[in-house]
């Protein structure tokens, strides 16, 4: 007759995983762990590249006149006319220019090798980017790989010249120190090299306004 102390240890027995079970477990768990880590690196530290943006009809009508606007011929069709000789005038000209976020990354995936690679983002005062960087083989540790650079830039106007301020760069997600940057995070590049006769300073002296809002970039030129 069992007693009830056998009862309980048959209870464990029973209950107890035996090592055919325990090892199914563990190399279910190692399987999934190994699939996770997979889909993690594939998916977001090695992108191989991003979908490139492909504008609509109408859109790309849109942006075709922005462009010829200023000079730029996306369709070629100029190269195939004879160009009409004309005296050259000012009257009646934009000096805006006006570009969606769409149609930057289209512009990108149409006219560059950067189209899988480079990805630009617009948002109030700042322009963002996403490049994938394809390492060469020989380079140590992640040779042949495809790392993720992030970058921000704040694009503003106050006090009647631009803002550029360099924001960060992130390499695979981690925020580079701002010594790697040459200390210029947070600084104001047309204010801080403004002052000298060099790339800056002809920016500023060029720009009457600039807007970067969400999907949205304006730059207003000077006469």
């Amino acid at each position: 007759m069992n007693t009830p102390l056998d009862a309980a240890d048959s209870a464990k027995t029973e209950t107890r995983l035996r090592w055919p079970q325990v090892l199914l477990i563990v190399l279910a768990t190692i399987l999934l762990t190994a699939g996770l880590s997979y889909w993690f690196l594939s998916n977001y530290l090695f992108l191989k590249e991003f979908e490139p943006v492909e504008l609509n009809t109408r859109e790309q009508q849109v942006l075709n006149g922005k462009l010829s606007a200023v000079g730029l011929d996306m369709q070629g069709e100029r190269a195939n006319s004879a160009l009409k000789p004309e005296p050259y005038s000012e009257v009646g000209a934009s000096r805006e220019v006006r570009f969606s976020e769409r149609e930057l990354n289209a512009m990108l995936a149409k006219n560059t090798d950067l189209a899988q690679k480079l990805a630009i983002d617009l948002s109030d005062d700042l322009i963002s980017a996403k490049w994938l960087l394809p390492l060469e083989e020989d380079f140590p540790v992640m040779g042949g790989k495809t790392v993720r650079i992030n970058a921000g830039m704040e694009f503003a106007y106050s006090n009647g010249q631009p803002v550029v301020v360099l924001k960060g760069v992130s390499l695979m997600g981690v925020p580079i120190p701002n010594a790697w940057l040459g200390n210029l995070k947070n600084v104001d590049l047309v204010q801080e090299f403004g002052g000298d006769s060099g790339f800056w300073q002809s920016f500023s002296d060029g720009v009457d306004h600039i807007q970067v809002q969400d999907g949205l970039l304006v730059i207003k030129l000077r006469e």
